[in-house]
């Protein structure tokens, strides 16, 4: 069990049968009344974000999130599957559970993915990656403005913000929890 006076970013707790996640608190004391703390959370099935103020002493069960690296199979449509190492149990994943993780996702690529209660919930791509531009506009000699960029789509296709001098079949690193150009590969 863990109380709301425990609560910190990050903290996983159960409440009403559902995961949620502490995405920021705020112990208050006011002048007159009982202490509280604000709370903003996440439920972690559905994605939903509220607000609430609990007393220092409620208590909830703590959520138990497993994390698990797997490594990107294949895709039939409709689910993702997802190999697990050790085991090579492999896991089938609907679309809107991998669905920012595959912009960043190659088959046989390792993701990060989590399980709530043996189902899984969230794939998350490794923060960076290296792939290769496959569609582009030729850069404009003579047009070096500081900061110009353009449109360009990876093998995954993620169209990414790049600077003009990126070609087509140059291989660019991203940071895939911002979407971010990072620079040219070093592979």
């Amino acid at each position: 069990m863990i109380t709301a006076g425990d609560f910190r970013k990050g903290v996983t707790f159960e409440m009403n049968g559902e995961p949620h996640v502490v995405l920021d608190f705020q112990h208050v004391k006011p002048g007159k009344g009982a202490a509280f703390v604000r709370t903003k959370y996440k439920n972690i099935l559905t994605g939903a974000i509220r607000e609430e103020a609990f007393n220092p002493s409620d208590k909830f069960p703590k959520a138990h999130i497993e994390t698990k690296t797997m490594q990107y199979l294949y895709n039939d449509g409709e689910l993702y599957y997802f190999m697990d190492g050790e085991t090579y149990e492999q896991v089938p994943i609907s679309k809107e559970d991998v669905e920012e993780a595959m912009l960043y996702l190659r088959e046989n690529d390792e993701a990060t993915i989590k399980f709530y209660k043996g189902s899984p919930f969230q794939v998350e791509a490794p923060n960076f990656v290296d792939l290769v531009v496959t569609e582009t506009e030729p850069g404009v000699k003579g047009d070096t403005a500081t900061n110009v960029t353009k449109a360009a789509t990876v093998e995954t296709g993620a169209v990414i913000q790049v600077p003009i001098f990126i070609n087509e079949g140059e291989k660019i690193q991203i940071d895939t929890r911002s979407g971010e150009y990072l620079g040219r590969s070093k592979e």
